[in-house]
């Protein structure tokens, strides 16, 4: 039989566990309504008119279930809608706009100076870039965000994308950006600017003397080191001398995780207990975000990606067309970028729907695409 001081010491042991518990409920249920309350504020579909014909999309094959999860909404309000997906990889996708077999390409990250070539040359006029999520927190496949990770007996708990640059790139005369343009100022630098030491970072002690290892991803995979080589030193593509690169995602990790004085990028969805994440900030003085799932949803986080989806606006002969979008194209993107479009973006799981504001952004770029105005016809042979 239970003493009475026995049953006082259950109770409250009882309530301090559903009192943990519901607390954490709440904080869970808090950060799903921070990063999912926005897409139900955006504005409805309503078709402009209605299309019909052959859809034609190629490349990214990771965004198969969500771009069949649009086709199936879209065509509840365009029932004379056919699609035609060829969806083989993110390399393959600008090559469906040059040869003409595709309407729209689908892509995990945006597009590199040399993909664009082929389009370009023909009218120089680029793609247009619409972003239709917000990459993953934690997905494989799903343009999740690059999470900084280092060694879990590291001090280090801050970093700014500055100071990544120093660390895994080197000094440079310029760096790739908006497509073909050759930058120089503000990403143009020499080698005091590189980060080579623990103590370059503020780390005292043992850790002070010690070489920084960088750990990331092969100059020859497009996608991934292209992007960080954008967002974090300006299209530049030079690179620490130390850096080791790692195809896979899994033994990048796991090795780091042995590596005391390592520091990669990757995937949340690879994290181990040995490592862990440090709050990444675009400028110096912070603000410093956490890699959270809210933060990438928001895109508070500096090192978000994005899913995006190209189309053309010219035709054979190098002139632009008329209109400007093809009107299949314009309506699915069109219903993609409304609540019905991000709903779909929520369910599927994989992805993160947009923001409001990022969604007025690409509306406003399929409404008046961007043109060049040195395009002469005479420049196409």
């Amino acid at each position: 039989m239970k003493t009475l001081s026995s049953r006082v010491r259950s109770y409250h042991s009882t309530r301090i566990v559903w009192t943990t518990a519901l607390v954490a409920l709440g904080t869970l249920m808090f950060l799903s309504a921070a990063f999912a309350q926005d897409w139900p504020t955006l504005p409805d579909y309503k078709p402009a008119r209605q299309v019909s014909g052959t859809l034609r999309s190629w490349g990214n094959p990771h965004m198969a279930d969500l771009l069949n999860l649009w086709q199936q909404g879209f065509s509840k309000y365009h029932p004379e809608i056919r699609y035609e997906d060829t969806l083989k990889g993110t390399s393959t996708a600008q090559w469906g706009l040059q040869c003409w077999v595709a309407d729209i390409a689908l892509m995990s990250r945006p597009m590199i100076p040399y993909e664009s070539f082929g389009t370009y040359r023909r009218s120089y006029n680029f793609p247009v870039e619409i972003e239709v999520a917000t990459g993953s927190y934690d997905v494989p496949g799903k343009s999740y965000a690059y999470t900084i990770f280092v060694h879990r007996d590291n001090p280090l708990t801050k970093l700014t994308i500055k100071q990544l640059d120093g660390i895994f790139s080197a000094e440079r005369v310029g760096g790739w950006q908006d497509g073909m343009n050759w930058v120089k100022e503000g990403v143009a630098r020499g080698p005091e600017g590189n980060i080579r030491t623990w103590g370059q970072l503020g780390l005292t002690g043992e850790w002070a003397g010690k070489t920084i290892i960088p750990y990331g991803q092969p100059s020859l995979v497009t996608g991934a080191y292209s992007y960080f080589q954008t967002r974090v030193s300006g299209g530049a593509g030079a690179r620490n001398e130390k850096l080791r690169e790692y195809a896979d995602q899994k033994l990048l990790v796991a090795d780091l995780s042995q590596d005391r004085y390592g520091i990669g990028y990757t995937g949340m969805c690879y994290k181990t207990p040995q490592v862990k994440a440090v709050a990444i900030a675009d400028k110096d003085g912070g603000p410093y975000v956490e890699p959270t799932k809210a933060n990438i949803a928001s895109r508070a986080y500096p090192l978000y990606r994005a899913p995006v989806i190209y189309f053309t606006i010219d035709t054979k002969t190098g002139d632009y067309a008329d209109p400007l979008v093809d009107v299949k194209v314009k309506e699915f993107l069109r219903y993609i970028l409304s609540r019905q479009g991000q709903q779909v973006v929520a369910r599927e799981g994989g992805y993160l729907p947009l923001t409001p504001a990022v969604v007025r952004a690409q509306l406003e770029k399929l409404e008046n695409p961007p043109t060049y105005h040195f395009y002469r016809k005479d420049r196409r042979d």
